[in-house]
């Protein structure tokens, strides 16, 4: 299965779809290399900052190994509920990926010699502003 990956650097998010199996084992916290992942981020250091699994749960890093666990949870991560003093029992995956983890969210730690819009070319095409059709002249 492939790993979604989401690259951040200053504000701007690149999207990339590797079968690598390097990943798997790693846990969330942790610094990689950039050329595991694809040849052409040689040089960048990446933190594996979250990740969420198949059903959409995410992996905490307060959960050792890789199974699922019920946290009661209140204020912060993975609470988007507004009301005061509400405490809720949410489940959360360890913070290892495994083969069972689909998207995984990296930030850049430590800038290659190849500036990612050049990396990613197709994603940093100007998106063009769509124009109105024109009522045809009766």
């Amino acid at each position: 299965m492939p790993f979604k990956l989401n690259i951040s650097d200053k504000g701007k998010a690149w999207k990339l779809e590797t079968e690598s199996e390097f990943l798997i084992n790693k846990s969330v916290g942790e610094n990689i290399s950039g050329k595991e992942i694809k040849s052409e981020l040689e040089g960048y250091e990446l933190e594996i900052t979250g990740a969420s699994d198949m059903a959409g749960f995410p992996h905490s890093i307060n959960v050792e190994g890789l199974g699922l666990k019920r946290l009661l949870l209140k204020k912060g991560w993975g609470m988007h509920d507004k009301r005061e003093g509400v405490r809720l029992r949410k489940t959360v995956r360890g913070k290892i990926i495994s083969q069972s983890t689909s998207q995984i969210n990296l930030s850049v730690v430590k800038q290659g010699s190849k500036p990612l819009a050049e990396v990613f070319p197709d994603q940093n095409k100007i998106k063009e502003e769509a124009k109105p059709a024109e009522a045809p002249a009766a």
